[in-house]
């Protein structure tokens, strides 16, 4: 009895199969594209919010300053502030940590956002934003941060500039161009409180709304 010899794929087949799997991986892809998008700025919202609060509370568990340096794109430099009561000259600050978000997310503003901002704070229109609480002018920390945008949490929980005037604050983070990715952190300066938001486009309407 003559045995058939066994037939194997042909190049045509192979290479039909072949593009059937790439299809199925790029719709595959183009389908989590927006999971890992919201993974990223929820990492990095976390991370930005957590640390916030931390360093409130240390200089409050620790009867001391810790000075917050938000810098684009992405980084937050943490500095421990000695604190001495007047008339004694305060220590040098120094670097205790540096924080780093996802290098798809920034500190940014996109066109489109509410004015005012969350609570009030700035119009909407820079990422890194302190003002003073009593005169409503951008404050930045002049004194030992070379007039960058920061904020010093004192011992009472309250967030101030480098020269003890109460501010309030708010950042802005997103991917950029992606209005719908974007989040807001804001400070409040007698209390030291912290809120974060989510921005929404109800009928179309930007609207931050607190989480």
């Amino acid at each position: 009895m003559r045995l058939r010899n066994s037939r194997g794929f042909t190049l045509l087949e192979m290479m039909i199969v072949i593009a059937i799997g790439l299809t199925m991986a790029g719709v595959t892809m183009m389908a989590l594209m927006p999971l890992f998008t919201k993974s990223h700025v929820d990492r990095a919202y976390d991370t930005t919010l957590s640390a916030i609060r931390t360093y409130r509370n240390l200089a409050i568990a620790q009867s001391n300053r810790y000075i917050l340096v938000p810098s684009a794109p992405g980084t937050i430099t943490v500095q421990f502030w000695a604190y001495v009561a007047p008339p004694a000259v305060s220590p040098a600050p120094y670097t205790v940590a540096t924080i780093n978000l996802p290098p798809d997310v920034a500190f940014t503003t996109i066109a489109g956002f509410p004015a005012p901002g969350p609570d009030s704070i700035g119009a909407g229109n820079n990422p890194i934003y302190f003002q003073n609480t009593m005169s409503g002018v951008t404050a930045n920390c002049n004194v030992v941060e070379g007039g960058q945008p920061c904020v010093v949490f004192y011992p009472d929980g309250s967030a101030q500039d480098d020269a003890q005037n109460y501010i309030n604050g708010v950042l802005y983070l997103n991917q950029s161009g992606n209005l719908l990715s974007s989040r807001a952190i804001d400070i409040w300066g007698t209390t030291g409180r912290v809120r974060g938001w989510r921005l929404y486009t109800p009928s179309g309407v930007a609207t931050w709304e607190q989480q």
